[in-house]
């Protein structure tokens, strides 16, 4: 499966009594897909799957593949425990996902080898294409990376680490793995999974890395979509003006407090005009100081890509 465009990873919205409100995603997912997401990323990161039950999680990814409706793929979030990956993997199949994003496995540091067996055994749950998340405890050499690509349904690496050195060497092992198989080599991709991956997209294009998922699409699509075709177009100056009217002093604001990655997104969700409740602890929902810098934040990039488009 090729993917192509933005990768748009939906944050799961909670009701007023702290329960999934799925009318409210359903329609979060539809108005992504309608202004031009090339995929949905359910229950992922942003979409707090650290904080979700199993049964909610088929519920955030069955509201999602309805909602999409067939019109672009939809992968769904599988990690942590591996009984709890493995039934995330079944869910998501069973929930009609085009794809897993595996995360790391909680907690504990292993050795690569147990990383490429936890890997194969959640694979082996599902028929399912998946991509392999590194991040955190989850880190490969190239010649691990090589071996994941080698399993059959992995068609995916993702990288949350920004080691691009790292990566420099991580894409051509891979390549080479998959051109000395004997039949014809699988579509292999490779996402930066930064945060803000706006700030890091050219460093990542630059070794082989040119799809990454846009956290600012969930909610000022008008900017991460001006971006996103500035890069196509070759607009090297509408690329910094957005860079330095919204995306870096996104960052400098993310990195204020823990969680940020995910708690301002919901809230410039929420300051959009949507409904979409809180975030659930541990995560913290941003301080008043802070939901204000955004707020000029959302004005200036706003600002930006409409004055472009003009």
């Amino acid at each position: 499966m090729r993917l192509d465009g933005i990768l748009f990873f939906p944050l799961t919205p909670f009701d007023g009594g702290g329960s999934v409100a799925e009318d409210v995603l359903a329609g979060h997912v539809a108005d992504g897909v309608a202004h031009g997401a090339g995929a949905v990323f359910a229950a992922c990161g942003t979409g707090e799957f650290h904080a979700l039950d199993g049964a909610e999680h088929r519920r955030v990814v069955g509201t999602a593949v309805a909602a999409a409706a067939g019109r672009v793929p939809v992968f769904a979030g599988a990690g942590g425990p591996l009984p709890h990956a493995v039934a995330c993997a079944r869910a998501a199949a069973e929930a009609g996902a085009d794809g897993v994003l595996l995360m790391p496995p909680y907690l504990v540091a292993a050795p690569e080898a147990g990383l490429v067996a936890y890997v194969r055994e959640v694979a082996a749950a599902t028929g399912l294409p998946l991509v392999v998340y590194q991040r955190d405890n989850a880190r490969f050499t190239p010649a691990g990376a090589a071996e994941l690509a080698r399993i059959p349904t992995v068609t995916g690496f993702k990288d949350g680490l920004g080691d691009i050195e790292l990566m420099q060497r991580i894409v051509p092992a891979v390549r080479a793995a998959l051109g000395e198989q004997r039949a014809p080599a699988k579509d292999f991709t490779f996402f930066n999974g930064l945060p803000t991956a706006e700030v890091s997209v050219a460093a990542y294009a630059a070794v082989g890395a040119r799809l990454y998922s846009s956290a600012a699409f969930c909610f000022v699509p008008e900017v991460a979509l001006a971006f996103n075709r500035a890069l196509a177009d070759g607009d090297d100056a509408l690329v910094r003006r957005l860079l330095t009217a919204f995306y870096i002093p996104l960052v400098q604001l993310r990195n204020e407090v823990p969680g940020y990655a995910v708690s301002l997104v919901k809230a410039g969700v929420r300051l959009r005009g949507r409904d979409v409740g809180g975030v659930r602890p541990p995560l913290q929902d941003p301080h008043p100081k802070h939901l204000a810098e955004l707020e000029q934040l959302v004005s200036a990039g706003l600002e930006t890509a409409g004055a472009a488009a003009r």
